[in-house]
C-alpha cells in the first residue's frame, strides 16, 4: 500500500506528540498531588484542614481593640467567689467546739470529690448536694443535716483542695490539651505548659478566646508571642480565667514562602513602641498587683442550735449571715487570724 511521500513520518510525529503530552500531563499531576495533599518538603498544604484560623475569627479579631482593659501579667485579677461544681476536691472535717477540747466523736470521710450529681458523701449521715454553693454555704448545709440527726450543735469545716477549673491550649503546640487552672497562670505559662510552639506554628496568628453565651458577642484577644518572649512585653500576656482557649494557628502558604523575608518582623496587631530602658534597674516590676473584682465579703455562718428550732433542711432561706460589720479585704498575701483570737 502506498501512503505517499513522508506519510509514515507524519504519523509517527503525531503519535510521538500525543505520548509527550500525556507524559507531561501525568508528571504535572504527580507533582501537584503531594503539594495539594500536604506532603511537600516545606510542610505546608494548599488545603489544610486543621489548626487554621477561619475568616470569621479573623474578622472578630480585627474588630477587637488593640489594647483592651483586661488583666495581664503585671496587673492580675483575683477571681470571683468559687462556686462548687462536680469534680472539685474537698476536705471535710468537724471542728472541736467543746471548751474542754473534747472530740465531738463524729467521723466524716475526709477527702471528697463532688460527684456528677453535685453531691458528696458524709458517711452515716447520707449525701448532701452542694453544687453551685460557696464553701460557707456548703458548710452550713452539711451542718444542718448532721445537727438534725444527732440533735447536737457541731461545726463543720470545708476546704477546697483542688478546683476543677480548666484552660485549653489548641493548635500548633507540642502537647495540646486541657490543663488545670490554679489562678495565677498567664498566656506564656499556658504555652510553656503545653510544650511550646511547634516548627509549623504561625508567628502572628495566635489568640486567646474567652467563653461567652450562645449567640452573643465574642471575646478574642490577640497574642504577640515573640514580643512576650523576646522583649518582655506584657501587653498581650493576659491573665487566664476558667475556660479560656489559647489557639495557635498553623503557618499559611504565604508565611512559609516569605519566612526568610518577613519572619523577623513585628506582627501588625502587636505593640510597636519598643524602646530600650537606659537603666535596666528602672523596671517597676516587683510583685504582680492583684486587682479586686469587687467580690462581696461572705460572713461566717454559725451552726444551728442543738434544740433543732432553727433546723430546716428543706428551707434554703434559713441560712442567714450575721449582722456584723463586713471586714475589708486585704490582698497582701497573708492570712488574718485576729478574729479567732477575740
Amino acid at each position: 500500500m502506498f501512503y505517499g511521500k513522508g506519510g509514515f513520518g507524519r504519523a509517527d510525529d503525531v503519535t510521538m506528540n500525543i505520548h509527550v503530552k500525556n507524559r507531561i500531563f501525568v508528571l504535572f499531576h504527580l507533582t501537584l498531588f503531594p503539594l495539594m495533599g500536604g506532603c511537600s518538603l516545606l510542610g505546608f498544604s494548599a488545603y489544610p484542614v486543621a489548626h487554621v484560623m477561619t475568616k470569621d475569627t479573623k474578622d472578630v479579631l480585627a474588630n477587637t481593640p488593640n489594647y483592651p482593659d483586661v488583666p495581664r501579667e503585671l496587673s492580675k485579677e483575683v477571681q470571683a467567689n468559687h462556686y462548687l461544681q462536680p469534680g472539685d476536691e474537698l476536705l471535710v472535717e468537724t471542728v472541736v467546739m467543746d471548751p474542754d477540747g473534747n472530740d465531738p466523736g463524729i467521723r466524716l470521710p475526709a477527702d471528697q470529690q463532688v460527684m456528677a450529681d453535685g453531691s458528696i458523701d458524709i458517711g452515716a449521715f447520707g449525701r448532701v448536694v452542694i453544687a453551685s454553693m460557696t464553701l460557707e454555704q456548703a458548710e452550713a448545709s452539711i451542718q444542718r443535716v448532721i445537727n438534725t440527726k444527732i440533735q447536737k450543735s457541731v461545726q463543720v469545716n470545708v476546704r477546697l483542695i483542688q478546683p476543677i477549673h480548666r484552660y485549653y491550649v489548641i493548635g500548633e503546640v507540642n502537647s495540646p490539651g486541657a490543663y488545670p487552672l490554679t489562678g495565677n497562670e498567664t498566656v506564656l505559662d499556658a504555652i510553656m505548659e503545653a510544650g511550646g510552639l511547634t516548627a509549623r506554628a504561625s508567628a502572628c496568628d495566635l489568640l486567646l478566646a474567652r467563653p461567652t453565651d450562645p449567640c452573643s458577642c465574642r471575646i478574642t484577644l490577640p497574642v504577640c508571642y515573640r514580643a512576650i518572649t523576646q522583649l518582655g512585653d506584657t501587653t498581650t500576656n493576659y491573665h487566664l480565667k476558667p475556660g479560656d482557649r489559647i489557639f495557635v494557628s498553623r503557618q499559611s502558604l504565604c508565611e512559609e514562602i516569605t519566612a526568610y523575608v518577613r519572619g523577623g518582623k513585628t506582627c501588625d496587631r502587636c505593640c510597636k513602641k519598643q524602646t530600650p530602658c537606659c537603666d535596666p534597674r528602672a523596671s517597676t516590676f516587683d510583685m504582680p498587683s492583684f486587682i479586686d473584682t469587687g467580690m462581696e465579703w461572705i460572713q461566717p455562718i454559725d451552726p444551728p442550735s442543738s434544740d433543732g428550732a432553727d433546723v430546716n433542711q428543706g428551707d434554703s432561706q434559713s441560712v442567714r449571715p450575721t449582722e456584723e460589720t463586713p471586714r475589708p479585704l486585704e490582698f497582701d498575701g497573708e492570712l488574718d487570724f485576729g478574729m479567732l483570737l477575740q
